[in-house]
């Protein structure tokens, strides 16, 4: 059964116009068809098609359910734009379907990508929730610089991963249930030591991944499996 994106309001959905596009027009969905629709804030529904137009699809509900969160931690990834932007779109799509409920996108001193297009990568997450059959869409944040993220995260435990040469804490350590966690992820060249010193004044943890260097993408990626793995 073909999943889409809607507006859920008491017993009717209605699709946008890309999606009705895409359920009408390539799906060769009908009046009549069976499909569910998914609103990204828990909601789940299974209901059949009334009206079947490309512009805007209305969907009559048979049944729908309020799903709660599955996860009992709330993961939060800020990650520096790699500068080929497939490498980042594969982070999203990958976290996504493994679990994360928010990512920030920062701007550091050693980024080579100072630009990203928030609509191409929210699409990117939303196909990742309804190809993994999820209730919720994580919270995607425009670009902003580093300082400025550091400045407002405001979640139970904020952690760092760097490069650099120095004491770190094992990130299971940090693991817990029932609290909000927060990591930064670095550009290509890592953070500056200026950045890092910004944030270890700012209560930011310098947590271990590992004795190899990961990629950018790949850093990200660790952290939300190893919550997962952990929580599971």
């Amino acid at each position: 059964m073909n999943t889409f994106f809607g507006i859920i309001q008491n017993n009717v959905a209605i699709l946008n116009e890309e999606e009705s596009l895409h359920c009408v027009k390539v799906l060769r969905h009908k009046v009549g068809d069976t499909i569910r629709v998914i609103d990204g804030k828990g909601t789940i529904a299974i209901g059949k098609i009334e009206a079947a137009h490309a512009k805007q699809c209305a969907v009559s509900l048979i049944e729908k359910e309020v799903v709660k969160p599955s996860r009992n931690y709330f993961l939060h990834v800020a990650i520096a734009p790699t500068k080929n932007i497939e490498r980042i779109e594969w982070f999203v799509e990958k976290a996504v379907e493994i679990g994360i409920d928010e990512i920030s996108f920062i701007k550091c001193a050693n980024s080579e990508r100072t630009v990203i297009k928030d609509d191409r990568l929210k699409k990117v997450a939303e196909a990742a929730v309804k190809q993994s059959q999820q209730a919720y869409i994580p919270k995607l944040n425009s670009l902003i610089t580093f300082k400025e993220f550091v400045k407002i995260n405001i979640s139970d435990i904020k952690m760092i991963a760097h490069c650099e040469k120095e004491n770190k804490q094992p990130l299971k350590q940090h693991i817990n249930i029932q609290k909000t966690f927060c990591m930064l992820i670095g550009p290509e060249g890592d953070f500056t030591k200026d950045e890092i010193s910004l944030a270890l004044s700012s209560g930011y943890i310098p947590v271990s991944l590992g004795e190899s260097r990961l990629r950018t993408e790949t850093a990200g990626l660790f952290v939300c499996n190893a919550f997962a793995a952990i929580n599971c």
